[in-house]
């Protein structure tokens, strides 16, 4: 493990080694916040990577009727869509836990994100504050959850909960947590799998970073650990 200010590095060898380390720390986490508080609040990321750890973290041991889940962003398609986070989370996460684990889904009926940004902030408004853990992915462009290099400056910098996110920064119409959610959480997990992104990583915690990369932002503001579980591996 490589530890620098806030930055805890676990390097693993393949992948399995990294589900269960990341599975064993993260339910750690969530039971210590438990300690502290009846209701608590978990993040959790869209993409592939997810499918492996996801029902790991699942079979951990804890009260998940105390913990309530929402997801780190959505794209703005039908929650059953292939390409939907909330579909994904669902198959690989919530189907493994008790069925009166809550869940906040961030996609509603608007035509787009941008028309449901007040909506959705009053859904995350009533979540436990801050998020007790955010477990995040590293896109090979430095994107965090759906925010991307070259966003607007005004869409970054919110203080609310979320915020849209579209072309041509966003590969499609997104929603997403803000940077300031994301950054005011208690615990960050990041999983970074393949040489290309754990190469990236290796540049963006450098001590000249570009300023321009999501990643970079998350860093600079958030003063809670980031604890990143990576490997070479992809499979």
């Amino acid at each position: 493990m490589l530890t620098s200010e806030l930055i805890q590095r676990h390097s693993c060898k393949d992948l399995n080694q990294l589900v269960a380390e990341f599975a064993d720390f993260s339910a750690a986490v969530l039971r210590e916040a438990l300690i502290k508080n009846t209701r608590i609040s978990l993040v959790v990321p869209g993409g592939q990577t997810p499918r492996h750890y996801l029902p790991v973290l699942a079979r951990q041991t804890l009260p998940w009727q105390a913990v309530t889940v929402t997801l780190s962003d959505e794209r703005w398609v039908a929650t059953n869509h292939v390409d939907s986070n909330q579909r994904l989370v669902t198959e690989c996460f919530l189907s493994y836990l008790p069925e009166t684990t809550e869940f906040v889904g961030l996609k509603t009926a608007h035509d787009n994100p941008a028309q449901a940004i007040e909506t959705v902030q009053q859904r995350l408004a009533k979540l436990p504050a801050p998020f007790s853990l955010s477990i995040l992915g590293l896109g090979e462009d430095g994107h965090i959850a759906s925010l991307f290099p070259g966003m607007q400056p005004d869409l970054v910098a919110t203080t609310g909960l979320c915020t849209e996110s579209d072309k041509p920064f966003a590969p499609s119409s997104r929603i997403s947590l803000s940077l300031n959610a994301l950054a005011n959480s208690q615990t960050i997990v990041l999983v970074v799998t393949g040489k290309n992104k754990r190469h990236l990583l290796d540049s963006l915690l450098r001590a000249t970073p570009d300023s321009n990369i999501p990643f970079v932002w998350l860093r600079q503001q958030t003063k809670s650990p980031i604890i990143i579980f990576e490997t070479d591996a992809t499979q």
